[in-house]
């Protein structure tokens, strides 16, 4: 393998759509595991258009990435809770519910928590 890595998520090795149309997981493959790029769209939820693949009460993903564009609400089991919103850095525990705020589609990267995202039974 050689010193140089790019990749473009405009043509990811995997889409995961999400539920009623209200986004996507676009995937890319690396030695060091998958990095994603997730789009969530006005509406979407976690407990609602996640959760019912997952399996889970609340999200069991960790994640670490950085929110592109968009905002997003986050609330940890626990009750702490975040808005999100485009040049921030995340990094979340699992057990988390999210949703988009406003309407404008959020799209965050995320180095460690998206490799099992959004498949049955995988949180």
């Amino acid at each position: 393998m050689g010193g140089l890595i790019h990749r473009n998520f405009d043509q990811p090795d995997e889409t995961r759509p999400f539920e009623a149309g209200t986004g996507r997981l676009d995937l890319v493959s690396t030695e060091g595991g998958a990095v994603g790029r997730a789009v969530f769209e006005p509406g979407w939820r976690w407990s609602l258009h996640i959760k019912p693949l997952a399996g889970t009460d609340s999200c069991q993903s960790a994640h670490t990435g950085y929110v592109v564009s968009g905002r997003m609400k986050l609330v940890m089991d626990d009750g702490e809770s975040a808005d999100l919103g485009p040049g921030e850095f995340i990094r979340i525990a699992p057990g988390h519910d999210a949703w988009v705020l406003g309407d404008e589609p959020c799209v965050v990267l995320d180095w460690t928590g998206y490799g099992d995202y959004a498949k049955p039974d995988a949180g």
